[in-house]
């Protein structure tokens, strides 16, 4: 079932760090537009507070001469062109601060929301997006709605706090003809500044809910459902019954292993039935027995049958039996509060084979 088909009402459990990696490497990540507008707009507006003075000196030099001496121009098209083109990168030199700024201000707001985004995949053509029903259904979702309502909002909130904003200094507007120009200059730069501060804090209350809106929103559309959930932990995991496979056929390796060093042991110590411990002890090189073979019920009567083939002695000893398959793992030597009991064994063995004397 592909993922886009699946109801969200199925979706009832968190999405998984894996989903959320996978979404990530598809360019599926939580960032709220009214972040970075609030971030444009408040470093546009903190450049405007802290350059504009200076901006504002530099375009009325560049300006005075075409207001206080419009007859020093050629009129023809060729020097007039050459005039504006040379203001134009006069202007944008000028402004380049305040354009540098809000272009390193975006660009590290995006980072902040979502880190570094490589996402090739998002820059492929999906021919399921021309499909006209699934645009209907995209143009009518809640999400769509939940824009466009955001965005009236937004254009309401901004107009109504520019326009009470506006009140105050509408009366100043017919006196700007008869002010000189560094002093209109000045005055648009205040009003400018006050009406971008109302717009400012508008826009901060707006891009704080929009960003919990969009975490919800994308926590909501990457949730699993719960075959989602066992079919990703069976693909990290591994399949149980691969697993289980792999465990047997490393148990029948280990005990191929252990029943193929039973023949080297010097003795088999039994329960006699249920229990066998296979012994090995080379007083040359060895500091003490090492277990090399245990088992019980049906594989410790196979270590009983092979060490029968292999002449191997077999000793009744239910109790040491016992405590060294508790307390002894293969390869392991013998503990030593077991030193005792064993080495009355090992000798009993060894006097057995001629190796000590029967004393």
């Amino acid at each position: 079932m592909a993922e886009n088909d699946v109801d969200d009402s199925q979706k009832t459990e968190e999405p998984s760090s894996r989903k959320l990696e996978k979404g990530r490497e598809r360019g599926q990540v939580a960032v709220s537009q009214e972040v970075k507008s609030w971030a444009i707009l408040t470093a546009g507006t903190l450049g405007v507070l802290f350059m504009a003075p200076g901006i504002f000196g530099d375009v009325a030099r560049l300006g005075l001469p075409f207001i206080e001496q419009p007859h020093a121009f050629q009129l023809d098209v060729a020097d007039l062109r050459a005039a504006l083109l040379d203001l134009v990168f006069e202007v944008g030199l000028i402004i380049s601060p305040i354009v540098g700024l809000i272009v390193v201000v975006a660009l590290g707001v995006g980072f902040a929301q979502a880190g570094l985004v490589w996402a090739p995949a998002k820059l492929q053509p999906e021919f399921s997006k021309v499909s006209v029903m699934k645009g209907v259904k995209r143009l009518f979702s809640g999400r769509t709605l939940m824009e466009f309502a955001k965005g009236i909002f937004k254009l309401s909130a901004v107009a109504l706090v520019a326009f009470g904003l506006s009140i105050p200094v509408l009366g100043d507007v017919q006196l700007l003809p008869s002010m000189e120009l560094s002093g209109t200059l000045e005055r648009l730069h205040a009003v400018a500044i006050r009406l971008t501060a109302g717009t400012v804090g508008v826009i901060t209350f707006i891009a704080g809910f929009d960003y919990l809106y969009q975490r919800y929103s994308f926590m909501k559309d990457m949730r699993m459902t719960r075959q989602e959930v066992r079919d990703e932990h069976k693909q990290s995991e591994g399949d149980p019954q691969i697993k289980a496979r792999i465990r047997k056929l490393r148990v029948e390796r280990a005990r191929q292993r252990m029943m193929a060093a039973v023949p080297t042991a010097d003795v088999v110590i039994t329960n006699p039935t249920h229990y066998a411990v296979a012994l090995k002890y080379e007083m040359d090189t060895m500091s003490a027995p090492k277990l090399v073979a245990k088992g019980v019920d049906e594989l410790a009567f196979r270590i009983r049958d092979v060490a029968g083939e292999h002449d191997v002695p077999i000793v009744e000893n239910p109790p040491l039996a016992r405590a060294l398959y508790a307390s002894v793992e293969l390869d392991e030597d013998v503990p030593p509060q077991h030193y005792q009991a064993v080495a009355e064994v090992i000798g009993y063995v060894m006097r057995l084979k001629g190796k000590m004397p029967a004393n």
